[in-house]
């Protein structure tokens, strides 16, 4: 969701009014998405880097955020939409980061719609997350086989040769044991991501998930965003969708 502070200069705004017209525009995405049979909705709402803003900016966005969980509440009590909030939620404030965990146990019944807000979120943030608890469960896992090799060996040393080589090898990491600890392992690797602004990169944003994905370059800021460019989005995904999946296959 780039381009909020250019909205503003552009039309000759504050950029407080820029970020609003932005969580505006969220909005209408939301429901855009849902009524076109969309499964999951993923939105880069505020980055780790983003921290250092100035302070009323980042103020600004965390009471938008404030203001969004309420309105989710609501919405969610309408429709069957889970949210969830992907990110280092330990970089908010109690009570915000309380009220996101609030409304991720309230809707986590709900399957027919997931929308996803990376707040505090960087993708080499999550990853080394995920790195750190794939060792973290590993460990614990091996701690636990060596005190029953021990107990089973009534309390005398494990030799080398007695150690199971299956077992060993089970123990490694794999890309499978880092994805379940991800912060979006929530919802499936993405199939599209749109880049408002005119911006070319991907700004630390779910680079794990996105290899083989449809990006989408657009020369609007975010607040400039609607359901015209969505579906032309969509209809260009749909006409490459066979290249697409055939490219998965590969990996």
């Amino acid at each position: 969701m780039n381009g909020n502070r250019r909205y503003a200069q552009k039309k000759k705004l504050d950029e407080g009014a820029g970020h609003d017209a932005g969580a505006l525009a969220l909005l209408y995405v939301l429901v855009y998405c849902y009524e076109l049979g969309v499964k999951c909705l993923t939105v880069y709402g505020f980055s780790i880097d983003n921290f250092r803003r100035k302070p009323n900016e980042v103020q600004k966005i965390m009471d938008l955020l404030k203001d969004s969980i309420t309105l989710l509440t609501r919405m969610a009590k309408l429709r069957p939409i889970r949210v969830h909030f992907a990110g280092n939620l330990n970089l908010l404030s109690a009570d915000l980061r309380d009220a996101c965990l609030r409304l991720m146990e309230a809707t986590a019944d709900q399957s027919k719609f997931i929308f996803t807000i990376c707040v505090c979120y960087s993708s080499t943030n999550e990853i080394v997350h995920a790195v750190q608890e794939s060792c973290k469960e590993k460990c614990d896992h091996i701690n636990q086989e060596i005190r029953g090799n021990i107990n089973a060996n009534c309390g005398l040393p494990v030799e080398d040769g007695d150690i199971d080589h299956q077992s060993s090898t089970e123990n490694l990491i794999k890309s499978v044991d880092i994805e379940k600890h991800m912060y979006m392992a929530i919802a499936p690797d993405p199939d599209i991501i749109i880049r408002t602004g005119d911006e070319y990169r991907l700004s630390n944003f779910l680079l794990w998930q996105t290899s083989s994905c449809y990006l989408c370059r657009l020369s609007e800021v975010w607040p400039e965003f609607g359901i015209c460019h969505l579906v032309w989005v969509l209809l260009n995904f749909q006409r490459n969708h066979t290249y697409f999946e055939k490219k998965k296959k590969q990996l």
